[in-house]
């Protein structure tokens, strides 16, 4: 009888054991799923950038600096390692800010305003941001999951053994944080 409930009690602890190994590997894979759709949001976000800088060229040619600033850092974010999301993210928050410049660059060009490819490209890269915005939160989601397996009872003994880290969140950057000084002057 003693057998018996010791056998029990072994296939009991083997199958939380596989139960708990399988929840952190699907944990991971949507972790790095989240990412990979971040990843394609940057990559359709980087292949309209040549687009929209060949349209706004011919209006405004003496913004060439911001232009420049544009593609270095399209091409400084096709240069960082797949696995550096951090600086994938910095590089990305920049080239967001730069973008910004662009667009703003509309209101001083209205022959550029009513272009109906302008507005296409701005149209589909503000989509494109609201997507790599979504996909971010999605991340965060899919990290903050995975971490409360590394991190609870059992699963932390199953993480350990088989060395499952945490994954650092995507975090917005100080600058986008503060509060605008608005002046009714």
């Amino acid at each position: 009888m003693a057998m018996i409930i010791i056998g029990v009690i072994v296939v009991l602890l083997v199958i939380m054991y596989i139960s708990g190994y399988n929840g952190l590997v699907k944990a991971k894979i949507r972790t790095e799923e989240s990412w990979s759709q971040i990843d394609v949001q940057l990559k359709r976000r980087n292949d309209l950038i040549p687009n929209l800088v060949s349209t706004v060229k011919g209006y405004a040619t003496h913004e060439k600096e911001t232009f420049a600033k544009v593609v270095e850092l399209r091409n400084q974010l096709t240069q960082v390692p797949t696995d550096a999301h951090e600086t994938t993210m910095e590089v990305s928050n920049q080239l967001s800010q730069s973008l910004k410049s662009i667009f703003a660059l509309s209101e001083s060009y209205p022959d550029l305003k009513a272009n109906t490819e302008f507005t296409k490209l701005m149209e589909e890269l503000s989509n494109t941001e609201n997507k790599i915005s979504y996909s971010r939160q999605l991340f965060n989601s899919t990290a903050a999951s995975l971490n409360a397996k590394i991190q609870s009872f059992p699963s932390n003994i199953v993480a350990g053994i088989h060395h499952f880290t945490k994954v650092e969140y995507l975090e917005v950057p100080e600058a986008e944080k503060a509060v605008p000084n608005v002046s009714f002057d």
